[in-house]
């Protein structure tokens, strides 16, 4: 163990978050999202997951991790789930998980409440969350926001999305810079990713093995690691920034994706 001038213990065998901690992980029952939780709860983490209520019973959570329903693009809904919890214990780490895309449809085509709808999913939705949470934040606790590398390599019929998720990045380095040095505030932007969200995302289509907007022959070409996103190819990285190895890390963005995207 190495001790810091913050007196936080660092244990460099550990990269993610220590043991006994606690985690919530809004969104966690996506498949990105229960990949995380999995991941967090075998390691000792105590974590609780809010997400839909349809989403829950699509992919129910394991008897050792806490499950509350959560409307995240209502105030109501996120400000109840968030001061329920709040009554039994501080948050040592949030993940933000929450997103989806609409079909691809060009700015000239697309309607305003077209428009809103992504936004108010992708971008108000971490607003409410990141606005619900800070008081309730342990100090050095860590928020992590996922992002995507379409924030900055905008494809045609993504502008909504790619907008809501630079809008996302640029909120997270203002909590970042307005809360230091007691909460840290980090982005992980993965490329694209093997899960439902490919298909519109979990809680919103019926088959989540549907079809995706995505060339897969093409899309990997222009991949130097020569593949598709794979879950775990994102978890270490979400978890790293919610643990005491990335003590000197806040308002960053990780880009997760092979190698094709490097700003």
């Amino acid at each position: 163990m190495v001790k810091i001038a913050a007196n936080i213990e660092v244990d460099f065998s550990r990269l993610g978050p220590s043991e006994g901690s606690s985690m919530v992980v809004v969104g966690g029952c996506g498949g990105m999202g229960r990949s995380i939780v999995k991941a967090a709860s075998d390691s000792g983490v105590e974590v609780t997951v809010f997400d839909l209520q349809a989403s829950f019973e699509k992919h129910p959570t394991d008897d050792c991790v806490d499950f509350r329903p959560i409307d995240a693009t209502d105030e109501r809904s996120v400000k109840q789930a968030f001061a329920e919890y709040s009554s039994k214990k501080s948050i040592d780490s949030l993940i933000n998980l929450v997103g989806f895309k609409n079909d691809l449809i060009s700015v000239q085509e697309l309607s305003v409440s077209g428009w809103d709808e992504v936004i108010e999913g992708n971008l108000k939705s971490a607003f409410l969350v990141c606005n619900a949470v800070i008081p309730l934040m342990s100090d050095q606790g860590s928020i992590v926001n996922v992002a995507s590398g379409l924030a900055t390599r905008v494809l045609p019929g993504y502008s909504p999305y790619s907008a809501s998720k630079a809008g996302l990045i640029a909120l997270t380095k203002g909590i970042a810079i307005e809360n230091a040095p007691r909460i840290r505030a980090n982005a992980v932007a993965p490329a694209a990713v093997k899960t439902a969200f490919l298909a519109g995302g979990t809680g919103r289509v019926e088959n989540e093995d549907g079809d995706w907007d995505l060339d897969y022959q093409k899309y990997i070409q222009n991949i130097p690691l020569g593949r598709l996103g794979e879950v775990d190819d994102v978890v270490g990285p979400i978890l790293f920034l919610c643990g005491s190895s990335s003590r000197y890390m806040t308002g960053q963005v990780l880009w997760v994706n092979g190698g094709g995207l490097m700003p």
